[in-house]
């Protein structure tokens, strides 16, 4: 029974009406009655809630125990609630035997004696008077439980209340209580990233409509640094070219202003990015919050040495130990038959190739490129992307195109921890085909994938073991269609760029409130 039920149970309203009683006999200070109690709540250390649960507990006790029974004058008590138990208990032992003897001889007395003997044997032993007594009498017969039962089942209430008290900072609003929204935090992107510093910003995006955040105001003229709570800096472009700093906040002017037209070598370079970004983090808007925001890999990331310690206040990459964590794509419980990719099992007639392959950067010293070298002499890979030997992605777009064969090889360009890009998430799994992985090892892969979902290079001491299971694969459709049953139970999700993690950082600004990190050494992060 939910605490509203039990304060509209006859028992409760009784409770309540002695209360109001009780309050008018004792009023509060500065106020008087019913209003007073209802004052003293607020201004107290309970909240609203608190004193409701307190108030349906007391009202909860039958009426014998609160409200009139409380205010009965005896010879024993001054009148106290501690008084007034004993007093209630020791009538009770008393009036037991009077009332088995009075039953005893109920057929003896006449019917106009028996109120007169009853009225007699109950002023002997104390008993309260007139309309009073007899509304007392008649709730201990309605209730049929003891004092002490109704008094321990009281304090079972109150101890509930006090419990959710003490959990009030770990409860959600309740309905009743008015809620203000929280005031918009201010996200600025540094730059659009790869778009170039001269680019004309991009309108942002509505965090509410693409991602159901609220409370975001997405900010891109550098004039708003100021009312900014947090700057997005995108790594590669904060470190090609010239120093790009915001100036010191106070007034103060550019120390290294003449510094972006000289020809620097990456070392002097170095020191030059070091230096401007010691002179600009040191003079900040109180408060204010430096994001890193980077999605290549280590191997990828020039001059990452020449951000000083304790420089930015936060991290967001694909690395799940980031301050925000952004992955390229996730899998998430599937909900709905439009989720994607749809249907339980792509379409098996439709798949006339064995293994693609689409690669933008080639580069025979990585990792990637030799394996592949390996394993096409044993199968077919037909490779996709521009230059040299590799076919142009025909117009259908690469889904469609990857979607014509049974595996794709989802080969990254360096092997780094959480450095699984779109071509996991959007090249394979949402293209409909079996990924073939090249990158961290495979345990870090089932940190967000299902084993059964992917074929890891790892699996087969040589490129030839692994040609010859995917032509087993080929053979055995009922094997094949296993790495498929992922799902039956997720979707795959491929994140937005620019635009979620740029939502996203606004959310961690909420969340985060005013507590205030700084990353001391961030190529030592990165780079482990």
């Amino acid at each position: 029974m939910s605490l509203w039920d039990a304060a509209g149970t006859p028992g409760a309203v009784e409770g309540v009406e002695g209360e109001r009683r009780c309050s008018r006999k004792r009023p509060g200070p500065g106020r008087t009655g019913r209003a007073g109690g209802a004052e003293e709540g607020r201004d107290g250390a309970a909240p609203g809630w608190a004193a409701r649960l307190v108030h349906l507990a007391l009202a909860a006790r039958p009426a014998g125990s609160y409200g009139e029974g409380s205010r009965i004058r005896g010879p024993w008590g001054s009148g106290t609630a501690l008084s007034g138990s004993r007093v209630g208990g020791e009538r009770l032992r008393r009036l037991d035997p009077q009332r088995q003897y009075e039953s005893g001889r109920r057929g003896s007395k006449p019917a106009d004696a028996r109120p007169a003997a009853a009225a007699l044997s109950a002023r002997a032993m104390g008993a309260p008077w007139g309309p009073v007594a007899r509304r007392l009498r008649g709730r201990r017969r309605a209730r049929g439980l003891p004092q002490t039962a109704s008094a321990l089942a009281a304090a079972g209430l109150l101890c509930t209340a006090l419990a959710a008290y003490a959990c009030w900072g770990q409860l959600p609003p309740l309905p009743w209580t008015s809620y203000a929204p929280p005031r918009p935090v201010g996200v600025l992107l540094w730059w659009e990233p790869f778009a170039g510093r001269d680019s004309a910003a991009r309108p942002p995006p509505d965090c509410w409509l693409r991602f159901s955040i609220s409370g975001c105001r997405l900010l891109t003229d550098r004039a708003n640094y100021g009312e900014a709570q947090a700057v997005l800096f995108h790594h590669r472009d904060l470190v090609k070219g010239s120093p790009d700093w915001p100036p010191p906040w106070g007034g103060r002017g550019r120390p290294t202003e003449k510094l972006e037209l000289r020809v620097l070598d990456d070392e002097e370079e170095a020191k030059v990015i070091a230096a401007e970004a010691l002179a600009a983090s040191s003079h900040r808007p109180p408060g204010q919050r430096w994001v890193w925001m980077n999605f290549e890999s280590p191997s990828h990331c020039p001059r990452l040495r020449s951000l000083g310690g304790n420089l930015f206040n936060w991290t967001l990459s694909y690395r799940a130990d980031s301050d925000i964590f952004v992955p390229y794509g996730y899998l998430y419980p599937r909900t709905h038959p439009s989720d994607q990719p749809p249907g339980l099992v792509p379409p098996l007639a439709r798949k006339r190739g064995l293994v693609a392959w689409v690669v933008s950067n080639w580069d025979e010293r990585q990792a990637r490129v030799r394996y592949y070298h390996q394993l096409s002499q044993h199968v077919s890979v037909d490779v996709f992307g521009k230059g040299g030997t590799r076919r142009p992605v025909p117009d259908i777009g690469l889904l469609h195109t990857v979607a014509r064969y049974k595996f794709y090889l989802a080969f990254e360009n360096s092997q780094h921890l959480d450095y699984i890009t779109e071509k996991l998430w959007r090249n394979a799994l949402l293209a409909g085909t079996v990924p073939v992985v090249l990158g961290p090892s495979r345990a870090n892969y089932e940190r967000f994938v299902p084993r059964g979902a992917f074929i890891h290079v790892d699996d087969f001491p040589n490129a030839s073991s692994l040609a010859a299971y995917l032509r087993f694969l080929d053979r055995n459709q009922a094997v094949y269609r296993r790495y498929f049953n992922w799902r039956r139970s997720y979707a795959v999700h491929i994140t937005s760029f620019w635009d979620e993690p740029w939502c996203l950082a606004c959310q961690a600004v909420q969340r985060a409130g005013d507590r205030t990190q700084s990353v001391s050494n961030l190529a030592r992060w990165f780079e482990g």
